[in-house]
């Protein structure tokens, strides 16, 4: 690493090498020269014998790989132009073939092109990292899929739910997110070989007219890239809209992300639910005893700058003026890697911490406990007017209890002693061990969460995760800071 110049961190501190490597400039030369291979061989087989020659085109497939990006460069600086100093580097690699390579193309083709072949392999990534999160939750839910914990509204106590019907609730969104992703993927089309204001003028010239020949070198091309379809009609580049729709894409898993990492921080501060916390972990320079939730705190921030990526996107294809402008180039090159390196560094986080989430019932009991006699009152309203009591007297008599009992909460630091304080009452036709059968276990009071958490995860998640599970590959989610 060279320490005198900036770094970016999403390269240095948190993503994955794989992902780094689809962004690299090898992976987009050596694509480069793929995409001239292949329109040389389409060329070749619909009838341009005269121009390109068998041996031409192995010169070119044994040369992939064979790039002087020294000699690149200086030719850049010479006559700034990327492509065209591509196109001079690989003909100093082939000589016999030089005159033939980008024959009839515009620099979009090979840049075009190659953007959607790196982006499709990035989502494919993208999309077994969710595939992992999906996993990992799954089994979170299932684990606890029974353990009652208090709910929030308004992140104020409301009626318990279980903490693994909690979790269904992320993996719903998280499952759209992968819809999401197999419609954005089903859009991917290869540019194809559409001339200079996609036209296809130029081909037209070098197949003498022929029409047939030039929209079969156009799905050719597409098909020796390993496309199954081609954009039926393009300017110069691809719409950028498609790009919108990527960023769109990304920006649904980082917002899921990050309603997960928060929820996750609030947990923790409740001291119910925590992230891994390693055994040498330090949560804090100065209060050595703190735990802070570190990964979810990164998880959010990351999720915040790739959740307002998307207005760039929108921003560049709308200024898109005809067949095409410029200004799309140097924001492209940072948005696309970043957006991708954003997601892929946010996946890395959340499927580090679903991995390994700690719970703590006694704390969730804890909880429970200060709160549900509150909830527990209905319970005995009910009772009492099925011996006989008016409802609304009753309704006085309880209401009278709770908030003299929150007083004793809120303003005294004391335990909720509500219970008490109804079963002391006279007016009240129950005991103390009476009202306490009627509130009975928490779990009575969760509804059909635990129904609910095996019915989604059995008719919904396994499923998915059965039909899924041949793209599937563990994910190193390991953190390097």
């Amino acid at each position: 690493m060279n320490r005198d110049i900036y770094q970016e961190p999403l390269v240095g501190r948190y993503t994955s090498h794989e992902m780094q490597e689809l962004f690299s400039e090898k992976q987009k030369f050596t694509t480069w020269r793929k995409c001239w291979l292949a329109l040389a061989e389409a060329q070749f087989e619909l009838g341009l014998t005269d121009i390109i020659s068998p041996s031409m085109i192995e010169e070119l497939r044994n040369n992939i790989n064979n790039i002087d990006y020294g000699v690149a460069a200086a030719k850049e600086k010479e006559i700034r132009h990327d492509v065209m100093a591509h196109v001079y580097e690989y003909g100093l690699k082939c000589p016999s073939a030089a005159g033939i390579i980008h024959l009839g193309a515009t620099s979009q083709f090979v840049v075009c092109n190659t953007d959607l072949l790196i982006q499709r392999k990035a989502m494919l990534l993208i999309r077994n990292g969710l595939l992992q999160v999906i996993q990992n939750l799954a089994h979170f839910c299932r684990k606890h899929k029974a353990l009652p914990t208090l709910g929030f509204t308004h992140y104020q106590p409301a009626q318990p739910t279980t903490v693994g019907k909690r979790n269904t609730l992320y993996l719903q969104d998280l499952i759209m997110d992968l819809d999401y992703i197999d419609w954005y993927l089903a859009q991917i089309k290869a540019r194809g070989a559409k001339g200079t204001v996609g036209t296809q003028a130029t081909f037209l010239e070098l197949f003498k007219g022929d029409h047939q020949k030039v929209r079969e070198l156009d799905k050719l091309v597409a098909e020796k890239l390993g496309f199954d379809s081609v954009f039926p009609v393009t300017g110069q580049t691809y719409t950028r809209k498609l790009d919108m729709k990527l960023a769109e894409t990304l920006a649904g898993i980082a917002a899921s992300c990050h309603k997960f990492g928060v929820d996750l921080r609030l947990l923790s501060n409740l001291k119910v639910q925590e992230e891994p916390f390693e055994a040498k972990q330090t949560g804090s320079s100065a209060m050595a005893y703190k735990r802070n939730p570190m990964r979810s705190e990164r998880l959010t921030g990351l999720a915040r700058k790739l959740m307002n990526l998307p207005q760039n996107f929108a921003a560049t294809y709308s200024n898109q003026w005809f067949e095409r402008t410029l200004d799309d180039s140097a924001i492209r090159r940072m948005d696309i890697p970043q957006s991708f390196l954003l997601a892929d560094a946010i996946l890395k986080l959340i499927i580090n911490i679903t991995s390994d989430m700690v719970v703590f019932p006694a704390q969730i009991t804890k909880h429970l406990k200060s709160e549900i006699p509150f909830m527990a009152t209905e319970k005995i309203l009910m009772a009492a007017v099925e011996k006989g009591e008016s409802r609304q007297d009753m309704h006085e008599i309880i209401k009278e209890h709770s908030f003299a009992s929150g007083k004793v909460v809120k303003e005294e630091g004391g335990d909720n002693d509500l219970l008490f304080r109804i079963a002391d009452d006279p007016r009240v036709p129950f005991s103390i061990e009476e009202i306490n059968g009627l509130v009975g276990d928490f779990a009575q009071f969760t509804g059909r969460a635990k129904e609910q958490t095996e019915e989604f995860l059995a008719e919904v998640v396994d499923p998915l995760l059965q039909k899924n599970s041949q793209f599937m590959k563990k994910v190193d989610s390991s953190l390097s800071v």
